[in-house]
C-alpha cells in the first residue's frame, strides 16, 4: 500500500490564470490588507510609555493574539514581560535586545521568543529609532525582576486600549474596528 499522494495534475495556462470559482468559507473572515503599515498620520501610533508607541495590524479576539508595529524613539527599558506562548518579531528599523541575553536583534532580524521566557526589551541610546513588527500569542504578564506578576496585556486589553487613543485624537473609537478579526 503507497503512502504516498499522486502527483498533482498539471493545469493549463488558462486554468492557471482562472480565480477560484466559488464561495469562499461562510464564517471564514475577510482578508486584511494595511495600506501604509509605516502610517503617515501619527495618531494611529498608540502610546505605552515615553516614547513609546504601538501600531496595531491585527486583532485576532478569536485566536487571542495580535500584530502590532512596536516603535521607540531614543533609548530606554521597556516593561519586563513573559509570555505563555511563542511571540515572532521582525526588526524593521534600528535595533534593540533584552538584558537577559546576549543577541542584538538588528535592522531585518526575525526574532523568536519562546513560550515562558522572561525578558526586558532595552533600546540603547545609539539608536535613533526603533520599529519592530510583533505576532503577540496570549499575553504579555509584566512582572518585577524576581517574577511577581505586575499586571497584563492581551488582544482585548490592547484592543481596549487603541479604541480609548482613537476616541481621544479625533480618529474616532471605531477607528480600531478595521483591525478585527
Amino acid at each position: 500500500m503507497s503512502t504516498t499522494s499522486p502527483m498533482p495534475v498539471e493545469a493549463t495556462q488558462e486554468e492557471r490564470w482562472t480565480p477560484y470559482r466559488h464561495p469562499q468559507p461562510q464564517h471564514s473572515p475577510p482578508e486584511l490588507v494595511v495600506p501604509n503599515v509605516i502610517p503617515e498620520d501619527d495618531r494611529v501610533w498608540v502610546p505605552v510609555d515615553d516614547n513609546v508607541w504601538f501600531r496595531p495590524l491585527l486583532f485576532c479576539v478569536t485566536r487571542g493574539y495580535w500584530m502590532n508595529l512596536l516603535k521607540v524613539r531614543k533609548s530606554g527599558v521597556l516593561s519586563r514581560h513573559r509570555h505563555p506562548l511563542p511571540v515572532h518579531g521582525y526588526v524593521l528599523k534600528g535595533k534593540w535586545r533584552y538584558l537577559e541575553h546576549d543577541w542584538v536583534a538588528t535592522e531585518g532580524a526575525y526574532v523568536y521568543e519562546a513560550p515562558g521566557e522572561t525578558h526586558t526589551l532595552v533600546v540603547d541610546p545609539d539608536v535613533e529609532e526603533m520599529i519592530t513588527m510583533f505576532q503577540v500569542n496570549g499575553a504579555m504578564i509584566y512582572v518585577d525582576p524576581d517574577g511577581k506578576c505586575l499586571g497584563y496585556d492581551d488582544v482585548f486589553t490592547r484592543l481596549e486600549k487603541c479604541r480609548a487613543h482613537y476616541a481621544g485624537n479625533g480618529l474616532g473609537a471605531d477607528y480600531v474596528e478595521q483591525f478585527i478579526r
